[in-house]
């Protein structure tokens, strides 16, 4: 019987350990098949707190995994294949063990919905990116695209302006998703252009300079058109890796585990944290809170109800 497991990597869920391993709780961290989750392919980060000096995704993943480590947490790189939430006694089964635990912290983030375009995959994180929080200083007088027509895609081409010199946005409509106030103040802001009706076709590039520009196809006419964009921004949605647990706990709409502002889900003992219950900042920083408040949590938890 363990004493608390982890499922899933990345700042969540390493914080969770953490906590979790300074409170003598030795915990078990299945982290799946991506080692650090989604930040871990972000190249570059700056705006994660206490590093004034930039540092790739990696390397605060492994900072952090190392914390954790240096505190007693143990660190399983196996992929959870289904799970049985008891009461007392979870289940974890994995391609390789099963595990009992006490308390259970979900951490197992959030994947956001690409293009599946050549050069998209291979640009990842040089030049293509889902987050312009993240990312969008890197692009200071340049030129970017963004692709999508909802709220999130307003919202990242909106924040751009701040620091690109032209924002396109490529919607494969003519007309956009956003709410009203969002596409008022897109389509009225001198920096951002319109390719209405359109598609990516492909993410132009090479391996020195990175994205260099990105094709794009008018679905009416089937012409293709070449942007001089040095940044792609895709906001076309996220999904989050809940499916195994949607049977299990009470998840939104959109897929999110509910949590409440303790970070408790339906099933007493289990907890989760980051961007698997989070769809509106989706930030490092974030996520490393709400697993901080899960693991504490599930350490409140274990001590009410100790044998």
């Amino acid at each position: 019987m363990e004493q608390v497991v982890i499922i899933g990597g990345g700042p969540a869920g390493y914080t969770a350990a953490l906590y979790a391993a300074r409170a003598n709780l030795s915990p078990v961290v299945l982290t799946g098949s991506t080692i650090g989750g989604q930040l871990s392919l972000t190249s570059e980060i700056e705006n994660f707190p206490g590093f004034p000096e930039s540092l790739g995704g990696m390397d605060l993943m492994d900072r952090m995994r190392q914390q954790a480590e240096r505190f007693g947490a143990e660190m399983k790189y196996e992929e959870v294949t289904s799970v049985a939430f008891e009461p007392g006694a979870h289940r974890i089964t994995t391609d390789r063990s099963e595990y009992t635990a006490k308390a259970v912290v979900i951490s197992t983030g959030s994947s956001p919905r690409l293009l599946d375009v050549p050069g998209e995959e291979r640009f990842f994180g040089r030049g293509v990116s889902t987050c312009a929080t993240c990312d969008g200083a890197f692009y200071r007088d340049r030129k970017v695209a963004v692709v999508g027509g909802g709220d999130s895609a307003m919202e990242e081409g909106l924040f751009l302006t701040r620091f690109a010199s032209h924002v396109w946005i490529i919607h494969r409509r003519h007309e956009l998703r956003a709410s009203q106030i969002m596409q008022e103040r897109a389509l009225k802001h001198p920096k951002i252009g319109f390719q209405w009706g359109s598609v990516v076709d492909e993410v132009l590039g090479d391996e020195t300079t990175g994205v260099t520009g990105v094709r794009v196809r008018e679905l009416e006419s089937d012409g293709v058109r070449d942007l001089d964009a040095e940044g792609l921004f895709i906001a076309i949605g996220h999904t989050p890796n809940t499916d195994l647990f949607n049977d299990k706990l009470e998840v939104d709409e959109q897929g999110y585990i509910l949590t409440d502002r303790r970070q408790h889900t339906s099933v007493p003992g289990v907890f989760a944290g980051g961007d698997v219950q989070d769809h509106v900042y989706r930030q490092a920083v974030t996520a490393a809170g709400t697993g901080c408040a899960a693991a504490m949590e599930a350490e409140k938890y274990i001590a009410e109800n100790a044998d």
